[in-house]
Formats: structure tokens, C-alpha cells, sequence
């Protein structure tokens, strides 16, 4: 309901989602050639094949979502937002018969945690079953059935949910949380956990539920009092009988006139007649009140240290310096980058896996050793995931700090370039190489024994070389 209705509670989830997974957390295939004897230029091959490989189903939303809605990358969004409203959210794998258009059967079917529940035939009682065990003793606690090791081994989900009115029966399915036979994930589920045993998850907002509660309620009064300020209404008292004055009754023109004498409205332009001796005094109540911002901030600051995320990027207001801008913004990327990983490994590695498998299966991909050696399937299944940068404040110097930690071999460009920008290094340069070759054609380099310069492109080189660089260096010319 805060999510729905709380804008202070929508940014805070809404943040999470634009920072954490943007647009979708792309993967960038990185095996591990040297375990599988593999040269640089067949292991750049093999991550490009199958890169495209995985874009053509993860790009089709009737290819990868059980439910033809979402691509995968929208399905992360939508994955992301349920798993911080609810506390976790679900996937399920279903297979669907293949096509000439959709070669893959693998599809993604994301469940409301609602769902996920214990059912009533486990011994549990009321509208939303807690705990119940199997026949065979499994616990089960709120949909999670463990065994005597406290281990997962299967999830139980209705098809309605709590407290829906359907003529549909409430019916629970169990989907085991493996295979039996190939040990993949049936089901996988996004959370994080606070306490040891916990096997369900904690929504995101739960400990400012009350702050945020009482903020909207607030801002609803403040909102009230400065529309109910905003309204022009006169009294007119008289000596005659006001029932001779039928101009602006209460009621309106479009409403039935009310006779009620000891009724009286507000609004823009009203005008209501008074009897003699009839007086309105109104409180001031000095609304909107001077201290609101003020009083709204501080309250921010606080959710905002609860949610790891500063008031500044919370109300996306940045009115301090750039030190303290940059420093709220370098603060929240701990927590965005740590949440990052905990979706990449609970969401997009397992589906990612279960999609492998399946084209290595089926031919498309070829990865000799994938299903006889745990080491070897490890290797081809190495990935990266990568989402959207963090920004930036001031280009100038954060590309100038980049440039001197890639200098200093602090970082590498490709990791420097998905910080400032998301960028694929390696593809860049291809572009450049092209755009360069093009450029020069256009500045008149000639092809020849070496590469010639005009007089003009030879000038200004030699004024660079001159001039040398901020630090008073000279530069040396190239020997060409």
C-alpha cells in the first residue's frame, strides 16, 4: 500500500530498481580458456556465439516469459520490484514446445510471494497457513517444505490468492526445488536473509513502515489544508429573509439545493447567505506550515539511513557541494552494488545455467565436457553481469580519475568504461577502428609505403608537440 500510495516509499523502491538493474543486467560471457584450452581469439568467438546466442532468446518475450509479458531484461525489473515490496519473489522454469522461431523450450514464470504458501491440507488452519508438515515429516513454513537438515527440497503454490474470491477451488502444486535426475533449479527464489533458519524473506520497507505511514498521512494534511486555503468563500449577512437572495445556494445549479438552514460550504467562489446575528470565525492554522520541508528532510534522512539510501538521492534533490552530492551517491552504490550481486546470483546465474544447458543439449552451442566434469562446466558457465553505471556528477573529473587509475594499472579500460558509461570497451574500439579509418580517408592520409600526412594534419601535430602537455612535459614525435 506505502508502494502504491507513499511517494517517499515508491522512490526508495523505485531507486533501487533504476540503479540496480536500469534497463537489465546484460551478461558478458567470460570463460575460463586457459582450464579449457582454449586460444584468445576461440575464446572471444566462442563468448560472442554465444552471447548471440542468448540474445535471441532473452530479447523475444514469447522465448523466455512463460506469459509472453516480458523480455528477460523486464522481467529482472519486475523481479527486482517484487522481491523489495514482498520480500522475495519466485521463478519457476516450464517448458514449452519448440519452434522454428524459438528454438529454445525454456520459459520463465515469475510468482507473487503470495502464492508461495503452506497449504491447508498440512495440518495448517485459517485464511493464510504459517506452518504444516508432510506426510513423510517435512516442515513446511509458509510455502517452503524443508527435511529434517533444514534443507529446501520443494516450494508448494496455490493458484489463487489469500484471501481471493473465486469460484475456482484453491488448489496447491509442489515443485521440487531440483531435478532428481539433472540437479538443475526447478524454482528459484530471490531473497535475503536477516537470520539464521529463515527461508522466507522480509519486505524492504518493513522497518519504516511506520515513519513512511505517518509522512503520507502528513503530507495528505498539509495537501488538504492548502486546497482548503486556496478556496474563496464570502458571507454575506442580511436583514431580510435570505430565502429572497436565490443566488449561489448552497447545492449548486447542478445539485439538488439543500433547505438545511445550518448548512454552509466552502469552495472556489461561494457564496453563502447568513441569517441576522450569524457570524464564521475560522481558526488560522498558517498553512502550508513554514516548517515542513524542513520537518519532511529530517524524516527522509532517517528512512533513508534505514534503506541505505541518503536523503539527497532519496528525494533526488542535490543541493549541497559536489563532495557531499558525490559522496551520498558513493555511499547508495555500496548498497546497489551489493544487492546487484545478491539478484545476479539468485536470478540471472541459475536461469542463465538452465538456458546453457539446454543449448548445449540441443546442439547450438557447443561445449565439450559441459555435462561429464563439474570443473569443465564451471568454466563455460563463467559470466559477468552487467547493469547500469553509477553516473556522473562531474564528467571532466571523473574521466580524468579514470584515465590516471588506467594509467597506474589500477583498473583496466573495459572495467572503467562499464563505470562511466555501461560501455562495451572491446566494442568500442571495433567502432573506432572504423570510424578512425574513415576519418583519415576524409583528412587526406594516404596509403602508401607508410602512412603520409598532409601539411595541415603535420602542423598541428608539431603545434601539440610544442606546446607540450599541462605539466610542462614535451611530448616526443612519433619516429613516422
Amino acid at each position: 500500500m506505502l508502494y502504491m500510495a507513499a511517494p517517499i516509499a515508491t522512490s526508495a523502491i523505485n531507486t533501487n530498481r533504476t540503479n540496480v538493474i536500469g534497463i537489465g543486467l546484460k551478461p558478458k560471457s567470460r570463460i575460463d580458456r586457459e582450464r579449457l584450452g582454449l586460444s584468445p581469439e576461440d575464446a572471444e568467438a566462442w563468448q560472442k556465439k554465444t552471447e548471440a546466442e542468448f540474445a535471441l532468446w532473452a530479447t523475444r518475450k514469447h522465448a523466455c516469459d512463460a506469459t509472453g509479458i516480458n523480455d528477460f531484461y523486464a522481467m529482472q525489473q519486475l523481479a527486482l520490484v517484487s522481491w523489495l515490496t514482498s520480500g522475495d519473489v519466485f521463478a519457476l522454469f516450464k517448458q514449452y514446445p519448440v519452434t522454428p522461431l524459438e528454438p529454445y523450450s525454456l520459459r520463465i514464470h515469475l510468482i507473487e510471494a503470495d502464492r508461495v504458501a503452506t497449504p491447508d491440507y498440512a495440518g495448517a488452519m485459517g485464511p493464510i497457513n504459517t506452518f504444516g508438515k508432510t506426510k513423510d515429516g517435512n516442515r513446511i513454513y509458509d510455502g517452503v517444505e524443508v527435511d529434517k537438515d533444514g534443507r529446501i527440497v520443494a516450494y508448494h503454490i496455490r493458484n489463487t490468492y489469500p484471501l481471493q474470491y473465486s469460484s475456482e477451488p484453491t488448489e496447491w502444486k509442489r515443485v521440487l526445488a531440483y531435478g532428481e535426475l539433472t540437479g538443475l533449479p526447478n524454482i528459484v527464489q530471490v531473497m535475503s536473509s536477516e537470520r539464521p533458519d529463515q527461508y522466507r524473506g522480509v519486505s524492504y520497507l518493513a522497518q519504516v513502515i511506520e515513519p513512511l505511514l505517518q509522512l503520507r498521512r502528513y503530507t495528505e494534511s498539509e495537501l488538504t489544508a492548502a486546497v482548503v486555503e486556496s478556496f474563496f468563500t464570502a458571507f454575506i449577512k442580511t436583514e431580510s429573509n435570505p430565502a429572497d437572495m436565490p443566488f449561489n445556494e448552497v447545492g449548486g445549479d447542478t445539485e439538488e439545493v439543500s433547505t438545511d438552514p445550518n448548512e454552509y460550504e466552502m469552495g472556489p467562489g461561494q457564496i453563502n447567505i447568513m441569517k441576522p446575528g450569524e457570524d464564521v470565525t475560522f481558526a488560522d492554522p498558517k498553512r502550508p506550515s513554514s516548517g515542513f520541508d524542513a520537518f519532511t528532510r529530517a524524516i527522509c534522512e532517517q528512512v533513508g539511513a534505514a534503506l541505505e539510501i541518503p536523503a539527497d538521492l532519496l528525494l533526488k534533490a542535490f543541493n549541497a557541494s559536489y563532495s557531499a552530492s558525490r559522496a551520498a551517491l558513493l555511499e547508495a552504490w555500496k548498497a546497489f552494488k551489493m544487492r546487484r550481486e545478491w539478484f545476479a546470483n539468485d536470478f540471472c546465474r541459475p536461469i542463465y545455467e538452465v538456458w546453457m544447458a539446454e543449448a548445449v543439449a540441443r546442439g547450438r552451442i557447443i561445449a565439450p565436457g559441459f555435462f561429464s566434469d563439474p570443473g569443465i562446466r564451471a568454466a563455460w558457465l563463467g559470466c559477468e553481469w552487467i547493469g547500469p553505471s553509477q553516473g556522473q556528477l562531474d564528467p571532466v573529473k571523473e574521466i580524468t580519475a579514470e584515465i590516471l587509475a588506467v594509467g597506474e594499472g589500477f583498473t583496466t579500460r573495459e572495467q572503467s568504461t562499464i563505470r562511466l558509461n555501461g560501455g562495451q570497451w572491446e566494442a568500442n574500439i571495433e567502432q573506432l577502428a572504423r570510424e578512425n579509418a574513415k576519418l583519415a580517408e576524409a583528412n587526406g592520409i594516404m596509403e602508401g609505403g607508410g602512412t603520409q600526412l598532409t601539411n595541415a594534419v603535420k602542423a598541428v601535430i608539431l603545434e601539440a608537440i610544442k606546446e607540450g602537455d599541462d605539466n610542462g612535459k614535451k611530448k616526443n614525435a612519433p619516429d613516422d
